[in-house]
């Protein structure tokens, strides 16, 4: 099954494992150790999240590091763009009737 971006950040604990990520690249057992969850459950999200492409990971002599992928981050970015437009123009609307009752 192919995997979007907003499946990876339809979840809490994937948005707050991208947070983390987003700081420094970090190894499994340092991002489960942010959270009460068991190891498994944790790796079961960043799998989700390497999935969706997410995450990247890279090795580094025995250990993984996850590192955010920023190009996919951008899609999630464009997506909203059309509705910061549409509440920008919402309130431009907003500020003109208010300007006019005055």
């Amino acid at each position: 099954m192919r995997r979007d971006i907003f499946q990876a950040i339809a979840d809490p604990t994937r948005r707050a494992i991208l947070a983390l990520i987003a700081l420094q690249a970090m190894t499994p057992n340092a991002i489960a150790e942010h959270f009460d969850s068991t190891r498994q459950a944790v790796s079961k999200h960043i799998q989700i999240l390497t999935e969706c492409e997410a995450v990247t990971q890279r090795q580094s002599g025995r250990e993984i590091y996850y590192h955010i992928n920023l190009e996919k981050m951008k899609e999630i970015d464009q997506w909203l763009e059309e509705f910061r437009k549409l509440w920008d123009d919402r309130f431009n609307q907003l500020d003109d009737v208010l300007n006019n009752l005055k």
